[in-house]
């Protein structure tokens, strides 16, 4: 499915730049749960959804001729919310390990190391 979309096989401008994360197929291979994510705004996201609704006979068809099974999966297109997840976990992260390297450039600051003119 993958070099499906990437030769340009699917005519659909409203795809646009996507990028298929993982299949999960069941174990009777009827089903086929493809996920995806895409570059673009939540609009954008929403036209890639649609076009790959349109495209899903398509390339249904073009399974079932490259892959020999009794029966071709149906095809359930999702948005792939776990990069996002992990974009964001990511990101906390950064967040902390800066706010911790401020930290200890703030008490070196304030904690100066005695003279050793305070000696009696």
């Amino acid at each position: 499915m993958s070099s499906l979309l990437s030769r340009g096989a699917v005519h659909d401008p409203g795809i646009g730049f996507i990028t298929l994360t993982r299949v999960q197929v069941s174990p009777d291979l009827q089903q086929a749960r493809v996920f995806y994510t895409t570059l673009g705004d939540p609009k954008a996201r929403k036209e890639t959804a649609t076009a790959l609704e349109r495209a899903t006979p398509f390339l249904r068809r073009q399974i079932g001729g490259t892959l020999r099974l009794r029966r071709v999966p149906e095809l359930e297109f999702r948005f792939d919310e776990s990069i996002a997840h992990q974009d964001r976990i990511e990101q906390i992260l950064r967040d902390l390990h800066e706010e911790e390297a401020q930290r200890q450039a703030g008490s070196e600051e304030e904690d100066p190391r005695p003279d050793d003119d305070t000696r009696d």
